[in-house]
């Protein structure tokens, strides 16, 4: 165990996530995004499991404060190799290569790769990919859902549990049908109305 959670706290929670759960955030404020980063990630490490965070600067710098007060020593995590970060823009550089699209291989290649390194750890894996909401922002609707396909092909092929996280002002009237798509993509979706 890295940290000290307490029983009935959100990590306990998180901590009952079994794989391939699959599960969708949606958010309206980052702090809500951060509580709920903590309690997964935090359940995560302290079941023993390696995590796997794929999230934006400022939410990575925000989660490992947080992880930080929840008394999860973040350095000693990254240094076993239960706590994997990687910078959401610098990843999508790596397999979104045809006009905006992801390309399937590249993507499957970067997310095995971080699966095996997990595994060397822990047999028990859990990661978070915020690369679906940046892509959603950025107004890529189909690459979005395309990519949620990928990560379920991935999540179930590789038996991991896996949350994504959208925040809801990025959602119109106009975007419903690719909502609904992205639910349909989830095994678990939390924080919608």
């Amino acid at each position: 165990m890295i940290g000290n959670i307490e029983h009935g706290s959100p990590q306990v929670f998180w901590g009952e996530i079994a794989p391939p759960a699959h599960i969708a955030q949606f958010y309206e404020r980052d702090d809500v995004l951060i509580d709920t980063l903590v309690g997964f990630v935090g359940g995560g490490l302290n079941l023993g499991e390696a995590t796997i965070v794929i999230a934006t600067g400022e939410h990575l710098n925000a989660l490992e404060r947080g992880l930080w007060h929840a008394g999860i020593n973040v350095a000693t995590a990254q240094t076993s190799g239960h706590y994997i970060a990687l910078l959401a823009d610098v990843a999508l550089s790596s397999f979104m290569v045809k006009e905006d699209w992801p390309d399937d291989q590249l993507f499957v290649e970067l997310v095995e790769s971080l699966i095996v390194r997990a595994r060397a750890k822990s047999s028990r894996v859990r990661a978070f990919g915020e690369m679906v909401a940046v892509l959603w922002a950025q107004g890529h609707a189909g690459a979005t859902v395309r990519l949620e396909h990928l990560w379920n092909q991935v999540c179930n092929s590789q038996d991991f549990s896996l949350l994504c996280a959208y925040p809801k002002p990025g959602f119109t009237e106009d975007s419903k049908e690719s909502l609904a798509h992205i639910c349909a993509a989830h095994s678990q979706v939390v924080g919608i109305s």
